[in-house]
């Protein structure tokens, strides 16, 4: 299936403005994505740990101490403070709920008061003097209060949070504390309708201005200051990005077409001075493009984005999480960016401003003209200094002013080899969090823990060509979206830490426990883990020091250098019966690899109905003499380009030995009856039995019969094998199944001619019915007619009881009220009634009185 959405460049009265052209090309069929994770941890077989309190929801606002050890956590009018190491010990909490008043008033203005007019907690910041700046909504009346971490009490100010904290619950927003000046991205009204970018500080107080060109309809995801070099030599100022996916405002469509986008604003921006007063002067804003151009897969939603600061001299790089929202493909995927990369964009960057056409329509397209000087929208920097500009309060109204009317940058940022990390099907990815780790190679991989909406978490290693999903952990239950993740940096204290909407998972960052062998930890290839032949387990390597380098980690997957490679695994023993079936358990936790059975040097083909695979196992029907021997399971995985088998169970089938001779059931006896068996049925059929009789007769012979039956018989019969048991039990079978389809036949002859005996069967049988019953005399049917009684109730008679005894009888009346009580159904004749024509009475003249069914007596 193919999707395809483009725009065409266009012109307007001669004017040279063309529209960047947009070719989106959704082909699923092309596209090549990131297998299936390797192993899924379910919660059965990990520990994690939770933390919920009964009542309380949406865990949403996670904040950690390292310092401390202290993880604060959000929910809905309550702050938890819960130990990092085990965050099932809690350490205090503080309940902030809001007043009745408020609580109706808001519900008043149509809001649910059971959800929506409550205290969601959505701002926890660490502050100054040992106390956090937290932000609520507050029944729709954002208020903004600082936590006493003394006492953990609230201090009561009861702040507006207009611009620090979103009004809805359900809003997006964002924010970052930056040397107790907080940062965020969020909705400045009861409506949601007034996007904002705010600095709130004590001294002075920026925000974005309210225009589409600055903020067309932002959703915001994520917000980190990136602090400049200690030696910069520009002298650049520490700068805080946004990210957000907003409306277009560059392209036509039918619709409203989303961009991801990265804005900029700098920590020294102090606003204009008559031009942007308390505005920022510094906020400008890129595309963030994250495009794979092997199958032509555009992501233009930003879920989440992590900015990973390594602890060496070496570049911070922002990682993403995007997705689709054209035709709901169901795709996701993760893009790399380097930071100077984005500072190229909009330090060098060309710009777009707006342009009228038809006196209607507005453009935006690339700026050609002169950019006046300093740079708008730079941060100050040697340069705006040697032109004595030394903070944005003196810059000239001509660059605060093309600020103002260019806040889009026309390059676009792209990602770090022009392609998607990780492309995933199938999964919608909500969070991201980067760690980076020193494998014992002397390598650093990045390590990518992505969370989805149903509640797991994906651990995804990134490095050169190696793009694959380590394991797949399920931290909740009932397919719970996962809202925040937190990363633990702590030297040996390092963990994730996932909240929802019922609570907070802790988990580690690796499970090499699990792996109980050498070849297993191995192909695990988790830069984390590595075996420690010594303890023979497999050991967490940032846990486990390596002084004696005797541990071992091979990540291409080498398993010639595990002690335990050439060592034999389990095996089972299955004794059965001839014809029966088996099955073999072989399962793996790999669903990356595959399975090969193998047996007598060979590879096993499954061929139905005699093989039939299953997830765990194999099941053999009908085991013969042929079957028997060794079934090798083992598991295949394709690292790079060389096959690495791993032998997982073996599996012997043998056939239970049986007597050479089986004695009979019944006397012994060798001689057999010679009559022949249609002798017995027509036996059965004259003798004056019933048919239950017949049929209990017939089983009991054919119960003798099979009894006879297993008397052995020479091995050179038609159905007879190679060996002697297994001749006798072939032949035996052959001889039950003949006499059991003689059997059934045999029945059904039988009564067929049965009931062609009794004349139930017309037509075909009638000739035969006859020649049977010829030169019989009929007898009368015993059978009483069913309205006989009917008939007496309904007519009365007035004859003499003996009247017509010595003649021929006539049939009742039917009880119809036309026919007489005497008569047979016809009108009486003379000659009946005993009158003569002449009018003279015969010698038996009896006059009856006529009486009908309906008569009323008269």
């Amino acid at each position: 299936m193919e999707q395809q959405f483009c725009f065409q460049r266009t012109k307007h009265f001669g004017m040279a403005l063309n529209t960047v052209s947009l070719a989106i090309c959704i082909l699923l069929g092309a596209a090549e994505f990131v297998p299936s994770p390797r192993i899924t941890w379910h919660l059965k077989e990990i520990n994690l740990i939770h933390f919920h309190v009964q009542g309380v929801s949406n865990y949403s606002t996670l904040l950690l101490s390292e310092e401390k050890d202290v993880l604060y956590i959000g929910a809905r009018e309550v702050i938890y403070a819960v130990s990092s190491l085990n965050v099932t010990e809690k350490l205090h909490e503080v309940y902030w709920k809001v007043t009745d008043e408020k609580n109706n008033e808001c519900a008043r203005k149509g809001k649910s008061k059971q959800t929506e007019c409550l205290n969601y907690i959505r701002v926890i910041q660490p502050f100054p003097d040992n106390s956090l700046y937290v932000c609520g909504t507050n029944a729709f009346q954002p208020t903004c209060d600082y936590l006493d971490l003394n006492n953990f009490q609230l201090l009561g100010k009861n702040e507006d949070g207009k611009g620090r904290c979103p009004f809805d619950p359900a809003q997006s927003y964002t924010s970052v504390m930056v040397d107790g000046e907080l940062y965020s991205g969020t909705s400045f009204n009861f409506l949601g309708s007034e996007p904002i970018i705010f600095r709130h500080s004590h001294q002075s107080q920026l925000r974005t201005e309210y225009a589409v060109p600055w903020l067309n309809e932002p959703s915001f995801v994520y917000a980190d200051v990136i602090r400049a070099p200690a030696n910069n030599p520009e002298g650049e100022d520490d700068k805080v990005y946004f990210f957000f996916t907003e409306v277009s405002v560059e392209y036509e469509f039918f619709t409203k077409l989303l961009i991801p986008r990265i804005a900029r604003v700098c920590k020294g921006d102090q606003g204009g001075q008559r031009t942007l007063q308390k505005k920022w002067t510094s906020f400008l804003k890129a595309k963030l493009i994250c495009h794979s151009p092997e199958n032509n897969l555009i992501f233009n939603v930003v879920s989440d984005v992590f900015i990973l600061k390594p602890s060496d001299s070496s570049e911070p790089k922002i990682y993403g999480v995007f997705a689709s929202n054209l035709n709901n493909v169901g795709l996701s995927a993760v893009c790399a960016y380097n930071v100077s990369a984005v500072e190229d964009v909009f330090a060098k960057g060309k710009y777009m401003h707006s342009a009228t056409v038809e006196q209607s329509n507005t453009k935006w397209v690339r700026f050609n003209g002169e950019i006046p000087k300093p740079r708008p929208g730079a941060c100050m920097n040697n340069e705006a200094r040697a032109m004595n500009y030394t903070n944005s309060l003196n810059l000239p109204d001509m660059t605060l002013q093309f600020v103002k009317d260019h806040p889009l940058m026309d390059d676009s940022v792209t990602p770090n080899g022009n392609k998607p990390r990780l492309v995933l099907q199938n999964v919608t990815c909500t969070q991201i969090v980067v760690d980076r780790v020193k494998a014992l190679d002397g390598n650093s991989y990045d390590i990518m823990f992505i969370s989805t909406d149903k509640g797991t978490l994906h651990k995804a290693i990134s490095h050169d060509t190696d793009l694959r999903i380590i394991e797949e952990i399920v931290l909740f239950p009932h397919l719970q979206a996962v809202q925040t993740l937190l990363l633990s940096n702590k030297e040996g204290k390092r963990f994730i830490y996932a909240g929802s909407n019922t609570g907070v998972v802790q988990a580690p960052l690796a499970f090499c426990e699990k792996f109980a062998s050498c070849v297993d930890c191995i192909l695990a290839r988790d830069p984390y883990c590595a075996w420690h032949p010594v303890k023979s387990s497999c050991v967490h390597i940032l846990q486990e020091s390596n002084v004696d380098g005797n541990l071992i980690q091979k990540l291409s997957g080498d398993i010639s250098y595990c002690p335990d490679s050439a060592e034999n695994p389990k095996g089972m023993m299955h004794t059965v019966k001839p014809g029966s079936m088996v099955e073999l358990k072989c399962s793996q936790k790999s669903k990356i690899a595959s399975v090969v059975w193998k047996f007598r040097k060979g590879t096993l083909k499954f061929k139905l109905p005699k093989y039939h695979p299953l997830e765990s196992g194999l099941v053999i029907f009908n085991i013969t003499e042929e079957d028997t021997g060794i079934y090798n399971c083992s598991s295949q995985v394709e690292v790079g380009n060389k096959i690495i088998s791993q032998l997982l169970i073996q599996h012997v089938i043998e056939i239970e030995k049986l007597p050479t001779t089986m004695e009979s059931t019944t006397q012994p006896s060798t001689k057999t009856s010679t009559t022949p068996f249609h002798s017995k049925v027509f036996e059965l059929f004259t003798s004056k039995k019933t048919t239950t009789q017949i049929l209990t007769t017939t089983f009991a012979a054919t119960s003798l019969s099979v009894k006879i039956q297993e008397i052995p018989t020479p091995a050179h019969e038609p159905c007879s094998k190679k060996s002697a048991e297994v001749a006798m039990l072939k032949q035996s079978d052959c001889t039950l199944l003949i006499f059991l389809i003689l059997l059934f036949g045999t029945l059904l002859v039988i009564l067929l001619v049965y009931n062609c005996y009794k004349g139930f069967l017309p037509d075909q049988c009638l000739k035969f019915h006859a020649m049977l019953h010829s030169g019989k005399p009929k007898t009368p049917p015993d059978y009483i007619d069913p309205e006989h009684g009917v008939k007496e109730n309904l007519v009365e008679s007035k004859c003499p009881p003996n009247q017509y005894e010595n003649t021929h009888k006539v049939p009742h009346d039917t009880g119809y009220e036309t026919e007489a009580d005497c008569g047979n159904g016809s009108i009486p004749h003379a000659e009946d009634t005993g009158i003569l024509e002449n009018g003279k009475d015969q010698p038996f003249d009896v006059k009856c009185d006529l009486k009908y069914a309906d008569s009323d007596g008269e």
